[in-house]
């Protein structure tokens, strides 16, 4: 299932993602870093959920008390809420 999130407090305007159970693929940014953002995209390619909120759940940029990692983290998570209870 794809899966399209909208963060908070970070320069990507959006995420995209797909989700099968708790594994997630195909990880998009649209806006922000560029090259730091596909090679996360890489690293976390078919990770789980957990995985993925284990490595950067809490994870800041600056003084933002959020990161694109974060973001990441809270949209996999939510998504896989809503799957299963879909």
């Amino acid at each position: 299932m794809e899966y399209i999130y909208e963060p908070e407090g970070v320069c990507p305007m959006q995420i995209k993602f797909n989700i099968n159970g708790n594994v997630i693929t195909d990880i998009e940014f649209f806006g922000g870093c560029n090259g730091n953002l596909k090679v996360i995209s890489k690293l976390l390619d078919g990770k789980t959920v957990e995985e993925i909120e284990e490595n950067l759940l809490g994870n800041t940029c600056g003084r933002k008390q959020t990161s694109c990692g974060d973001q990441l983290a809270k949209a996999v998570r939510a998504a896989y809420e809503e799957t299963k209870t879909a």
